[in-house]
């Protein structure tokens, strides 16, 4: 089950899903069914699970497209029965148990009910259970714990006669540290974009980051010592610097407070920002790269000669994780997607 969600971590769900299915991803999953019903406008015919919140007046919608929703509590449950009675379509279910993430589901104790008012339930189809690690990037032992709580309700629902098609555990993270979390379905998410899910994880070397980005200098300048660049004045150039302008900001993504992207490369160097981030503008010193023009490649994101930029380096830089440097940059970006 292929994760998706948020836009694809940031690099644009149509395309990433189309490739995820066709490198044999069997299912996908996204956040909402806003992003479930965007794919299916792209013609992406493959099931679907929508791990969040699904709204009421929109549920019967999604049987409608053979949309699976996640029920995490006995009002969602109800809000599931009272849709599928009055419709023609079967509604697809995933039950998640929350075993310890404390965000989303349904504590163990109640899942047998709900599980067992589910499976009675007309047009019902309870196809799905799963649960979420929260620390299977640096807790293991907390992780495990989780997991012996889910096999736990596994086995009580077993033993009530209820089974279910598709039961998932396996994050990108527990996939690389715990073969018991595979079940019948794993969600790899933040691995398939080439990223690790957690410090160390030892699979680095074999990982190719999808994404870059780039953009280029729409203005060179020379600037005099003691002058003001940007808002607020924040930066004075300290003697006379070149200063190169690229149409790229917060709006975009490229965050502006209160840490923010340190460098970018131009002509395969490193290139300072200087000032603060504006909604569509930075400004970076390139007085020790020869001969930057306007038109010049700079990239934000990736790499340019010998030198690269990763999503962990920015993460340092802005106290943040990988997860954040993708996602957050901005959808009106126009994506680009190479064959290969």
């Amino acid at each position: 089950m292929a994760v998706v969600k948020a836009n694809a971590y940031g690099h644009g769900a149509p395309a990433v899903a189309r490739t995820a299915l066709g490198a044999g991803a069997d299912m996908l999953a996204v956040a909402n069914l806003a992003e479930a019903f965007e794919l299916r406008d792209c013609g992406v015919d493959a099931p679907i699970l929508a791990l969040s919140h699904a709204p009421l007046d929109r549920m019967q919608d999604a049987a409608a497209h053979d949309i699976a929703v996640s029920v995490y509590d006995s009002v969602i449950a109800e809000q599931c029965i009272a849709v599928a009675k009055g419709s023609s379509e079967r509604l697809k279910v995933h039950v998640k148990v929350d075993t310890g993430m404390g965000r989303l589901g349904l504590m163990p104790l109640a899942a047998e009910a709900v599980c067992g008012h589910l499976r009675r339930a007309a047009n019902i189809n309870l196809e799905g259970i799963y649960t979420h690690f929260a620390t299977a990037d640096d807790d293991p032992t907390y992780m495990r714990r989780q997991l012996a709580t889910f096999k736990t309700v596994l086995r009580q629902l077993a033993e009530g006669g209820l089974h279910f098609k598709y039961i998932h555990a396996g994050n990108s993270a527990a996939l690389l540290n715990c073969d018991e979390a595979y079940f019948n379905v794993v969600r790899p998410g933040v691995l398939l974009y080439g990223l690790e899910p957690m410090p160390n994880s030892g699979c680095a070397e074999s990982l190719q980051p999808v994404m870059s980005w780039k953009t280029r200098a729409v203005q060179v300048k020379s600037l005099p010592p003691d002058t003001p660049v940007g808002y607020g004045n924040a930066y004075r150039t300290r003697g006379e610097e070149t200063i190169a302008i690229l149409p790229v900001g917060y709006a975009d993504g490229l965050r502006r407070a209160p840490e923010t992207w340190r460098e970018v490369l131009i002509r395969g160097q490193r290139a300072p920002l200087v000032g603060r981030v504006s909604m569509e503008k930075i400004t970076v010193n390139v007085s020790h790269i020869a001969d930057v023009k306007v038109g010049d490649e700079a990239v934000l994101l990736g790499r340019q000669g010998a030198d690269r930029i990763s999503a962990d380096e920015i993460a340092g830089w802005i106290r943040s994780n990988n997860y954040e440097v993708v996602t957050t940059i901005a959808p009106r970006l126009p994506r680009a997607y190479l064959d290969g």
